[in-house]
């Protein structure tokens, strides 16, 4: 099984708090027994989100040139 998050490298975790909707939370628990399986350990869903949201913003390209033109924005504001 190929799954697009990888295996989860040592982290210091932060901490978010944020309100689901139950069908997402549902997803995210299903995920962490499909990574589970696939990795052969559990990872918490508190621990899978950030990495699931990092890899979202980094895939989205978007997302990079609108943020690449806020940066230069802010720079010269600065």
């Amino acid at each position: 099984m190929s799954l697009r998050l990888g295996k989860l490298r040592d982290r210091s975790p932060a901490k978010l708090t944020i309100l689901l909707e139950p069908e997402t939370y549902a997803a995210l628990n299903d995920y962490a027994e499909v990574y589970e399986t696939t990795y052969g350990k559990r990872e918490e869903i508190e621990r899978l989100a950030p990495v699931m949201i990092e890899t979202f913003l980094s895939s989205d390209p978007g997302f990079k040139r609108a943020r690449k033109d806020l940066q230069q924005r802010q720079k010269e504001e600065a």
